[in-house]
């Protein structure tokens, strides 16, 4: 059975990019005749809103998305996370790091996603002196090989984990989770095997399968939708000030996001659930754009 999901992060409100990534989720899920997960990514309190993870579920449901089951809470499941370091650990995969993000930075080349970690931890056999007291993050080796897979969306997309990516965190130093490993974990533990989100997390999905073969879990099925941008290129997000979700616009919101996803215009109807029912009705993964869709001006008629 398709299993997908929707998995916000409550650090903000729902704006017009949630609602594509929601929506094209939902309709790929129905029309599969699946099940759509609803999972709060709350695993970083200091950037959380207060109020806002309820407020994103009032959200969904006025705008007619009916998810299947409980909603998950991340900060709810940290035994999960803890028994998927554990086998790490156990079978030689992953190693404590102490060293310091400025140390490493000097040393470090940039790679597709920030920095790569050279690996010096990597090589030690007990902890160095300087680090005495020092709680370590713990990384997870990563091969020095092609990780590739095709995207519903994108096609072919490969990394080379150890060139592009380096040795990656799975527990930070302050003892929070990392997302690639809370999200591998939660993924594999509800069934999910199919992935609808955001082309701003491609380059994390060769990490996420690595992490899935380490730990014997299926690979899931991906696809990357174009993000929305401004003007000047960048996507529309809580960082670049996305205005919330007006929900006295409930209509015309869901018919400017199916347009972005090529779907063909809705007769009128009485309520948004049944601007729903014709996405998931008209839904066809292939005609969805693979390059970024500039929506300023929509989003400022929402506003």
């Amino acid at each position: 059975m398709y299993i997908g999901r929707f998995a916000p992060s409550p650090t903000g409100l729902l704006h017009i990019g949630s609602l594509l990534t929601a929506l094209a989720s939902y309709a790929d899920a129905r029309a599969a005749g699946g099940r759509w997960l609803v999972r709060m990514e709350d695993l970083d309190p200091p950037r959380e809103m207060p109020g806002a993870a309820a407020h994103i579920l009032r959200t969904l449901e006025a705008f007619g998305f009916e998810w299947d089951g409980e909603v998950a809470y991340q900060s709810r499941r940290h035994h999960l996370y803890r028994a998927a370091l554990q086998s790490l650990q156990q079978s030689g995969l992953a190693y404590p790091c102490y060293c310091s993000r400025k140390q490493w930075h000097a040393q470090a080349r940039q790679g597709v996603d920030g920095f790569v970690y050279n690996g010096v931890c990597a090589r030690l056999a007990a902890p160095p002196p300087e680090a005495a007291g020092r709680v370590p993050a713990w990384r997870l080796r990563v091969p020095d090989e092609t990780i590739a897979f095709t995207d519903g969306i994108v096609g072919h997309y490969a990394q080379n984990l150890a060139r592009d990516i380096g040795d990656f965190v799975l527990l930070r130093t302050d003892g929070l989770w990392a997302y690639q490993l809370a999200v591998v974990a939660d993924d594999a533990e509800q069934g999910i095997t199919h992935i609808v989100r955001g082309q701003d997390l491609l380059v994390s999905t060769p990490r996420q399968i690595w992490l899935q073969r380490c730990l014997g879990f299926p690979t899931t099925h991906y696809a990357h939708l174009p993000l929305l941008t401004n003007a000047e290129g960048q996507k529309w997000s809580k960082q670049t000030l996305a205005p919330a979700l007006d929900l006295q616009r409930k209509e015309a919101l869901l018919r400017q996001v199916m347009g972005y996803l090529k779907l063909p215009p809705a007769p009128a109807v009485d309520k948004p659930q049944e601007l729903l029912n014709w996405a998931v009705q008209h839904w066809q993964l292939q005609a969805v754009p693979t390059r970024p869709i500039v929506a300023e001006a929509a989003v400022d008629k929402a506003t």
